[in-house]
């Protein structure tokens, strides 16, 4: 053991020690380490997220292990907790990823003045994100808020720094603090209804990098079409990884990159670019939040918060048990109670359905992501829903209503998808899948289909629900 003055080393979404920025720069000044992890319950983490945590947690420890340390797991008010652990271990610095959500960045602010108060050296890293939020303005030195300048800007400044190798092998301190284990979190409780995820997903997999690379040559050539079909697995599936920071979000930007230049054509260069452009619209997200950090429950565009909602319970209840009756959105609802995820096209026309067809608010969609979705990204949950809301920035204009059988129709045409998660529809002609209400009273006996009690009625009529948001937005504005 070394005998040095220590460092705490604090992990937050970068779980990894591949292209560890933070544990990097910790591991050049030459002194034992204490990688610490602190679950503070006044972080947003729903039942899915924190089942995923334990997993990607337990997969972390595993890698310190290997490289000879141990993570000491810490619970409660992160502040105190580090202010403590500071006097006890006499620590000379503390190194952290930074992180860009309002609750933490106001956190770290006071960490760092409490602790260089009392000497104690604080540098924190970004580990998450391609470019830090705080470096990017416009020409006027305002924040961008337009995703396609943002775009523009980020690709014409210098690549992302390149990614950094793991260390092969870590010191520890001469005395180890006390450490609570990572079971007394009580992130995988086995009563709770998330524990079914565990069936559909590999969370804490050591093979992330391999699927990764399995997606870069058998996927990416058909990606623009693809990742619109949710029967299909078009997609990289990456989003929960990259939450917790399995991955590096640099790894993926530098490894496209470099495919895009072994696989020169122009195919390639499409579909790379389609791809980049999704993750950049991660990056967007968190650096509107970061910039504008009332957003996460008041939307951007002041005049929506005279919007007339129709706050009803029974409908958000269909919405989200799925049994709106119309099969796509249901299928996509399903598919989240059961695996803790939903295709990106589908988290579309849902949004859509419940703000616009159903005049729900938006805050109400996304608090339900937030608890049931394995990827629940605080920043990418509050710009989606704004988005889809017409109330965010650069949103979709709010007469851009889904409809939800057309939708179905087009991204769904044989119904494979709507099959697999509304059994109950499976035998029903394609032509009727989206629609069954325009089925024959024959068809729908043939397929074994009582409407309103094996699959219930739609809860309302799209064209009318239209009309109705249409009619509540043009009183928002008067």
């Amino acid at each position: 053991m070394n005998t040095k003055k220590s460092m705490l080393v604090w992990f937050r979404n970068n779980l990894r020690t591949e292209d560890n920025i933070t544990l990097a720069r910790a591991v050049e000044q030459d002194a034992p380490l204490i990688p610490l992890f602190i679950f503070d319950e006044k972080r947003d983490c729903g039942s899915a997220s924190r089942l995923w945590l334990y997993h990607a947690l337990k997969s972390f420890e595993r890698e310190l292990f290997r490289l000879g340390t141990r993570l000491i797991f810490l619970k409660g008010d992160s502040r105190i907790i580090l202010a403590r652990l500071a006097s006890e271990t006499g620590a000379k610095a503390l190194y952290w990823d930074r992180s860009y959500e309002p609750y933490q960045k106001e956190q770290d602010q006071l960490i760092q003045k409490d602790l260089e108060g009392w000497g104690i050296r604080c540098e924190s890293f970004n580990d998450t994100l391609l470019f830090d939020p705080a470096q990017i303005r416009t020409r006027q030195g305002t924040p961008f808020k337009v995703f396609t300048a943002f775009w523009n800007h980020c690709t014409s400044l210098p690549e992302p720094m390149l990614p950094v190798r793991a260390p092969q092998r870590l010191s520890g301190p001469a005395k180890w603090p006390q450490s609570k284990r990572l079971e007394d979190f009580g992130l995988r409780d086995k009563a709770r209804w998330s524990n079914k995820v565990e069936a559909f997903w590999e969370p804490g997999n050591v093979d992330v990098r391999k699927n990764w690379r399995k997606f870069l040559k058998e996927k990416l050539e058909n990606y623009s079409h693809d990742r619109d079909r949710p029967a299909l697995e078009g997609t990289s599936r990456l989003s929960p990884y990259l939450h917790f920071g399995e991955i590096s979000v640099r790894s993926i930007w530098h490894e496209m990159r470099q495919y895009m230049v072994q696989h020169r054509r122009a195919g390639i260069f499409r579909e790379a670019e389609t791809f980049l452009r999704q993750i950049v619209w991660r990056e967007f997200a968190h650096y509107f939040l970061f910039h504008f950090p009332e957003t996460i429950e008041h939307p951007f565009r002041k005049e929506f918060e005279k919007f007339h909602w129709k706050k009803n319970s029974a409908l958000l209840c269909a919405w989200r048990k799925g049994k709106t009756g119309y099969p796509i959105v249901d299928a996509g609802m399903r598919e989240l109670w059961a695996t803790g995820w939903m295709h990106n096209r589908v988290r579309m026309i849902v949004a859509s359905f419940l703000v616009k067809d159903l005049l729900q608010p938006w805050q109400e969609g996304a608090q339900w992501f937030l608890e049931t979705l394995v990827d629940a990204d605080v920043a990418n949950n509050v710009f989606g829903w704004q988005w889809t809301a017409g109330c965010g920035a650069d949103a979709a204009p709010y007469f851009r209503i889904f409809n939800p059988i057309l939708q179905g129709e087009k991204f769904d045409s044989r119904g494979d998808y709507v099959r697999r998660w509304v059994p109950e529809l499976s035998k029903l002609p394609d032509r009727f899948i989206h629609k069954p209400w325009q089925a024959s009273p024959e068809i729908l006996a043939k397929a074994g289909i009582r409407l309103g009690k094996d699959y219930p009625d739609p809860v309302v009529d799209h064209h009318q629900a239209r009309n109705r948001a249409l009619f509540n937005y043009a009183r928002m504005k008067k």
